[in-house]
């Protein structure tokens, strides 16, 4: 998952940028966005994200640019992109907080370490998983170590573009 669109110093950066999604892939990532009340963001990926979306245009970016965001840091005092709260301290315990906070979705975009704190903890309701047909052969995953397995349940697959796979997985609550 690392470095799917580029920006960074990843080797195989940009990989997912070469295989189309097709209408379905771009429709399903704005019906994501405009369902989302907020983002949460680690900080690599808020800095990311904070130099790329201010300067696009269109409904996606609009969205991204308008909502509410939240970064999960340790070393950022501010956010560099405008409507970002920084939360320090304890990140299971600060998102715990914001799922009691807000009514609407929370969606995470990239921040591998982040997702997988909160998949050990449970604050993960439901994965969406964008499946590019490439393999890279090195890089950061999604799923890390886990002190327990942890069930999904598959409620939606579709295949979009040049064999992009969407899957939509519930977090089982045992």
């Amino acid at each position: 998952m690392e470095s799917p669109g580029g920006g960074v110093s990843y080797k195989r950066r940009g990989a997912t940028l070469e295989i189309n999604r097709g209408k379905e892939g771009d429709q399903f990532k704005l019906d994501e966005a405009l369902d989302a009340e907020a983002l949460l963001l680690g900080r690599v990926t808020h800095q990311s994200f904070a130099a790329a979306w201010p300067t696009r245009k269109g409904e996606l970016a609009d969205k991204f640019n308008s909502m509410p965001k939240y970064c999960i840091s340790s070393t950022l005092d501010k956010g560099q992109w405008n409507n970002t709260t920084v939360l320090k301290g304890n990140a299971v315990e600060n998102v715990a907080n914001l799922k009691k906070k807000l009514r609407g979705n929370i969606f995470i975009h990239g921040s591998a370490r982040l997702v997988q704190t909160l998949l050990e903890h449970g604050l993960v309701d439901e994965l969406r998983l964008m499946v590019f047909p490439v393999v890279l052969g090195t890089g950061k995953g999604l799923f890390g170590a886990t002190s327990d397995k942890k069930r999904l349940h598959l409620t939606e697959s579709k295949t979009v573009g040049d064999g992009v796979v969407i899957l939509t997985y519930k977090a089982s609550t045992q």
